[in-house]
């Protein structure tokens, strides 16, 4: 069941708003993305990518935990003991490959295989395992924990995309909320000045100043303006519903904006203060900043460890085994070169065709990432010029589409003094307020791209503001 909860005036401690707001009824743009930055679900989800990052870097790090390993044979057949073996051995992994072992090995019975002979007491043995060619500068294990540290890097990156994305949304949310609120304004101020010359103009019948038709006519002025309010009231409801799709509390409780909330009208300085609009129309382009750009660097340093991972694949597998024998591994001079076991295994397919194919892959893929990093540099510099220009045009139609407006209120209250005067008609009256409600509702109009278009460009920079 979907909570209802109002955004202001709270009895218990769980909502925050500023006591400003509060008194006002009003929902800053400030306020309410710092909420849908704090307690959106889909933020929150952006936040288990670096969750998912960090038990990568964990796994990739344990393939470095030391082990300890414990291998017992027995073997006994018509009360003859054939064998009798314990190997116990504790290994450690570095970081060049090199694997360094610590082992015990016990073994005993009537037929065990004469290189398996040890003292009675046991034989200790302390050595290390070196590959000389393949997985020494890097191998699996070197390769997973970079990949993972890089992988990291490139989630944070991810992550202030996610957010930046609904951060985003959500303006483009308020901004409608904000534009059907000031139609909803600017209908009831217009059906309030219908309602006042309707209320002169039927006086105006009864002492036969006016006639009957002007009362008619002004009575379908005032229906029609009631009509506007009523389609706004609808426009206004379905935007708060919208909004409240945004805003939810702690514990992923949801909220649905209450209808005595409204949006702050004066909220241009606050957007531009919110999005650091000034400092990202005046600075250079910083593309390479982008959380975009870097995470396709990361991703690309990833490749590249990958393609040097593969290479070494080509080299022959040559591993060299030294340890040192004792019997008495509390002495440690006891550990000498007279006393050992050593090895040497070399290992190389003949053709190479898995290695080589991988290896072209990982070039393949190296390359397609560097394709990709450059389109992407190209296009976000031109999408953040476009949206450079776009902001600057909105500039100049929101000057123009104000000086209409203004003159078109003077129209209007020059036609209703030459109407009082008797020179002009209702229908003129009318002609001209409807002139004003659509040059205002442009203005509207245009305020609202305006604002939009400033969103735009803080999402083509994927900023994550820092809000309350």
């Amino acid at each position: 069941m979907r909570h209802i909860i109002t955004l202001v005036f709270f009895s218990f401690s769980l909502f925050t708003f500023s006591q400003s707001t509060a008194l006002s009824n009003v929902l800053r743009f400030d306020e309410y993305l710092g909420f849908v930055k704090k307690y959106h679900p889909i933020v929150k989800q952006a936040e288990l990518v670096i969750d998912e990052s960090q038990a990568q870097l964990m796994k990739s790090r344990g393939a470095f935990d030391p082990k300890f390993e414990i291998d017992y044979n027995r073997k006994t057949f018509k009360n003859t003991d054939y064998y009798d073996k314990l190997n116990g051995a504790f290994k450690i992994p570095t970081w060049f490959g090199i694997e360094l072992k610590a082992a015990f090995e016990e073994n005993t019975g009537e037929y065990l295989n004469p290189e398996a002979y040890v003292p009675e007491d046991g034989l200790y043995n302390a050595g290390l395992s070196l590959p000389l060619a393949q997985g020494l500068l890097i191998n699996n294990r070197m390769a997973a924990l970079k990949q993972a540290k890089l992988f990291k890097e490139q989630a944070k990156a991810d992550r202030d995309i996610y957010v930046n994305t609904i951060l985003f949304e959500a303006s483009l949310v308020y901004f409608k909320w904000l534009q059907a609120y000031n139609e909803l304004l600017l209908f009831e101020n217009i059906l309030e000045n219908a309602d006042l010359r309707y209320s002169g103009i039927k006086k105006g019948v009864i002492v036969g100043e006016n006639a009957k038709i002007d009362e008619t006519e002004a009575r379908i002025a005032v229906n029609n303006r009631r009509l506007g309010l009523e389609q706004s009231k609808v426009k206004l409801m379905k935007a708060a519903l919208e909004l409240s799709n945004f805003l939810w509390l702690e514990n992923n409780i949801p909220l649905e904006l209450q209808p005595h909330i409204i949006p702050d009208v004066n909220s241009e300085p606050i957007i531009d203060a919110t999005f650091n609009i000034n400092t990202l129309q005046t600075e250079a382009l910083t593309i390479e900043e982008h959380p975009k750009m870097r995470s396709l660097d990361y991703k690309l340093q990833g490749l590249e460890v990958n393609k040097r991972l593969k290479t070494n694949k080509l080299l022959p597998k040559i591993n060299l085994e030294y340890n040192f024998l004792s019997q008495t591994p509390e002495t440690s001079s006891s550990f000498n070169t007279s006393d050992y076991k050593s090895g040497l295994s070399l290992s190389l397919p003949l053709f190479l065709r898995k290695e080589r194919a991988d290896l072209k892959l990982a070039k393949i893929k190296l390359i397609d990432t560097e394709y990709e990093i450059n389109a992407t540099r190209v296009s976000l510099e031109n999408k953040v010029t476009a949206i450079k220009q776009e902001l600057d045009s909105y500039i100049k139609q929101n000057e123009i589409t104000s000086e209409m407006v203004s003159d078109y209120e003077m129209m209007l209250m020059a036609e209703e003094r030459k109407f009082q005067l008797g020179e002009s008609s209702l229908f003129l009256v009318n002609a001209r307020e409807s002139e004003l409600i659509d040059g205002k509702l442009k203005a509207i109009a245009i305020q609202n791209k305006f604002f939009n278009t400033k969103a735009k460009l803080f999402n083509s920079l994927a900023i994550n503001p820092l809000l309350n």
